[in-house]
């Protein structure tokens, strides 16, 4: 039986992961986004899986709506991710942001 999340695809073809590096940016405010800091908690959405994510920032503090941000995403499940994969997030309950995988680790 598939369930929600899983991924069909040929053996090998991809792998799942738990972390992952990610250019981020940001909704604007009247579209829902919130101020996003390191140790924040965030709802990743990506194909047909959503998983909750704990997200550290790399070269700033915080990022504000409408701004970008690389960042380390670490998945509570693991998931099936490829590089240059399209995701998006909720923050607060509400639409945030969106991203692209940049980096899976080796």
């Amino acid at each position: 039986m598939v369930e929600r999340g899983q991924v069909l695809a040929a053996p090998g073809s991809i792998s799942a992961h738990a972390c992952f590096a990610a250019d981020i940016t940001l909704l604007s405010e009247e579209q829902g986004s919130t101020d996003v800091v390191s140790g924040d908690r965030l709802r990743f959405h990506t194909r047909s899986a959503a998983v909750w994510a704990t997200v550290t920032l790399h070269g700033a503090d915080v990022v504000r709506p409408l701004h970008g941000a690389e960042v380390t995403v670490t998945l509570e499940e693991s998931v099936a991710l490829e590089e240059a994969q399209p995701f998006v997030f909720r923050h607060h309950g509400r639409a945030a942001g969106s991203g692209t995988v940049t980096r899976l680790p080796r």
